[in-house]
């Protein structure tokens, strides 16, 4: 692998595949497309100045590894996306752990038995949580929707509490919407966990990369066929013409992989999909500790959505400093330097982006990936499976 600063020293005539991306979806594809095809050559053009997209991080002026674009947990069940990774980092063992800061009183979330006691006592908590395994079972996750609908005058009390405590405001600060208003499989990534079990993932394999999500990357893109080129907007080196990718000014013949915003491919000329994004706020303090979990969420109170605690995630709690992140949500405009971050989806959103995907797939050498190509929530295990499919796919 060649790092280069720019596109000075890019020729489009020197490669048979080009990777616009180097976040998650571009890298793995580009690794797993160099094993399986050993005469193809791939280059990642990246418009940051950086790999490893969202899951960037580096070591602050306070010692402490921190994610610029905000935490990443690694997590998954699916074993191919655990052994693939692991190819290029070794683990520290971490489980995640959030806590919800409900009007100055810490609870666990997903709210589970232990949030269940903190806000109603032992002895009502005992009975509702018996109700609870009663109607839901136990071991069981149950979106808030669901809770809500349930015909037990008790249970409907939990889901105001939950709903009033957890969703309703962080909702609105989140998305601008309330938890009705947007799809349900974001609330129900949340949902309410009738266990003890307070981890925030439940996945057979967690943890973070030993050396930083960067470094996994560095060595992931360490392979002779691929060169990357930073600070490098697709626009800088393509056009689309005739639903043809004209690379330098010639039809590039190769195989085109692409992650950043579907519209954008299009110049947005039906619209901009919309997203909320987030203004993140960096604090070193001189202090060993600053809160009692990795990450808190601001539930009911504050304009910032969650203050995470770095250290707390990397093991390098010994520090005698330590670096928080306060997320503000924002919109997301368009042309802005503002990063898109979540897709809203709705219906309306939905079929606007599948008018774009349409498009996309009428150019017979482009394939469209990850959270922004495909205005898809993906966690972090999710678009590399779908990068790893895609390889095997078009390596056939």
């Amino acid at each position: 692998m060649t790092i280069y600063s720019d596109a000075s020293q890019f020729a489009a005539t020197n490669y048979d595949v080009l990777v616009v991306g180097a976040g998650y979806s571009g890298a793995v594809f580009a690794r797993r497309y160099a094993e399986l095809k050993p005469e193809a050559r791939i280059a990642i053009i990246e418009k940051r100045a950086q790999i490893a997209g969202n899951a960037h991080d580096f070591i602050d002026d306070a010692g402490v590894m921190v994610h610029l674009f905000g935490p990443h947990i690694f997590h998954t069940h699916m074993k191919e996306v655990y052994d693939f990774l692991s190819q290029f980092t070794k683990w520290l063992p971490y489980e995640h752990r959030v806590l919800a800061n409900i009007h100055g009183t810490l609870v666990p979330v997903p709210f589970n038995k232990t949030s269940l006691e903190i806000s109603f006592g032992k002895e009502k908590s005992e009975l509702l949580y018996q109700e609870l395994v009663e109607e839901f079972g136990e071991e069981t996750k149950v979106p808030i929707s669901k809770l809500r609908a349930s015909d037990n005058e008790n249970l409907q009390e939990v889901a105001d509490y939950i709903y009033e405590n957890i969703f309703l405001h962080y909702t609105m600060k989140q998305w601008d919407k309330k938890p009705e208003e947007i799809d349900g499989a974001v609330t129900a990534r949340v949902p309410i966990h009738i266990s003890e079990d307070d981890r925030y993932f439940q996945d057979v394999y967690q943890g973070m990369p030993k050396e930083g999500y960067t470094k996994m990357f560095e060595k992931m893109l360490t392979h002779p066929k691929i060169d990357v080129f930073l600070k490098t907007e697709l626009a800088s080196i393509a056009e689309l013409s005739d639903n043809t990718f004209i690379v330098q000014g010639s039809p590039f013949k190769g195989l085109v992989i692409y992650s950043g915003p579907v519209d954008e491919l299009f110049s947005s000329d039906m619209g901009a999909l919309p997203y909320r994004s987030i203004d993140m706020r960096f604090e070193q303090l001189d202090m060993k500790s600053f809160q009692e979990a990795a990450t808190v969420n601001y539930t009911t109170t504050e304009d910032f959505t969650r203050i995470t605690e770095f250290k707390k995630m990397t093991g390098q709690e010994d520090l005698d400093k330590t670096t928080i992140l306060k997320e503000y949500p924002q919109a997301y405009v368009p042309g802005s330097d503002i990063d898109p971050y979540y897709p809203i989806s709705n219906p309306e959103n939905q079929a606007l982006y599948e008018k774009y995907a349409k498009r996309a797939n009428m150019i017979t050498n482009l394939y469209v990936l990850g959270r922004l190509g495909q205005y898809r929530y993906y966690d972090m295990d999710d678009t590399t499976k779908a990068a790893l499919d895609l390889a095997e796919e078009l390596a056939k």
